[in-house]
């Protein structure tokens, strides 16, 4: 953190912007460098205070409170160099940026935030190469190998305007999915209730269950087949984990590529074949009002190149 004191602990005086966030998060932000751990090990020991009383990690700030941060033995800079020389610039396809917020067009591959092995994901990138902006947080998630539209609050305002629109259904997310097989009809609701569980090696796995699952609503609509399989259009009105993937496989019409809840043995031909190597799974559109103007917003993020290509070798197979 810059200006931290090797000698003397710092008080921060939050502010509204800073206000309802959790007293880890703040910390994280503001122990740039330090890691997590050690942060953690500062929260249980009782040296981090606020308003001169020790709290846990859950605790959750309001303006006018007094954080102490007690001094690390060794002042960690902004971003670690390695974190610098690796991400000098992330470079990320910005589709939408003011003050409140930026949008970007995520690529397959990479996760969301760090962790579970994985130290740097989009979030820490961002806050690696803009040093400048003091608040940088996810809206919401992408799977890894999911691409498209990522939503990232740069206010706290924002934040929590985005967190109530998509909790109250006012944004409007499409995605475009390739599935084995020809689809019958037209626009289906799929509401089927979704359980998520732990496998036996403790990998996250979501399964239909009627009786204990959370209600889960997926729009899925036929925009053309493609040789033996269909291009849907899904929108999502609940946000489950893994929900278009599960939804679509519950229906016979399992995503190509996807190695949770796919047609393995397809998955492995169209990989040696070099048709497609990353599930099928692209966030192409949203649609909300802007969190902080009421502005309403509608971003696009058009097929990346390594889709629109398997798509197109999909329906030369129909010709």
């Amino acid at each position: 953190m810059k200006g931290l004191s090797n000698a003397s602990a710092t008080v921060r005086v939050i502010d509204a912007e800073g206000a309802g966030q959790r007293i880890d998060n703040f910390l994280l932000r503001e122990l740039k460098g330090v890691p997590r751990s050690h942060v953690y090990r500062l929260l249980r020991s009782g040296e981090v205070r606020v308003n001169s009383r020790r709290v846990d990690a859950t605790c959750r700030l309001e303006a006018g409170d007094k954080v102490r941060i007690p001094p690390v033995r060794t002042a960690a800079p902004a971003v670690a160099p390695a974190a610098k020389a690796a991400f000098p610039d992330p470079g990320f396809r910005v589709v939408f940026e003011d003050d409140a917020m930026l949008v970007i067009d995520k690529p397959s591959g990479m996760a969301v935030h760090g962790g579970s092995g994985i130290s740097f994901g989009v979030i820490e990138r961002l806050r690696a190469s803009r040093e400048e902006l003091r608040f940088l947080e996810l809206a919401h998630r992408l799977d890894r190998e999911t691409s498209g539209l990522l939503m990232i609050a740069k206010k706290r305002s924002a934040l929590t305007a985005l967190h109530a629109a998509l909790r109250e259904g006012r944004v409007r997310k499409e995605y475009l999915a390739l599935v084995k097989g020809r689809w019958a009809g037209g626009r289906r609701v799929v509401d089927v209730p979704l359980r998520k569980y732990l496998t036996g090696e403790g990998e996250r796995r979501v399964s239909v269950d009627r009786a204990e699952g959370k209600r889960s609503r997926t729009i899925l609509a036929p925009e053309r087949a493609a040789g033996p399989y269909t291009l849907l259009r899904a929108t999502l009105e609940t946000g489950r984990t893994h929900q278009i993937r599960v939804h679509a496989a519950h229906l016979g019409h399992p995503l190509l590529g996807d190695d949770k809840y796919g047609d393995f043995e397809l998955n492995k031909l169209l990989a040696k074949r070099g048709v497609l190597k990353r599930m099928f799974l692209h966030a192409a559109r949203i649609e909300l009002d802007h969190p902080l103007t009421g502005q309403r917003l509608v971003l696009d993020a058009p097929l990346p190149e390594e889709l629109a290509d398997c798509l197109a070798q999909a329906t030369r197979t129909n010709d």
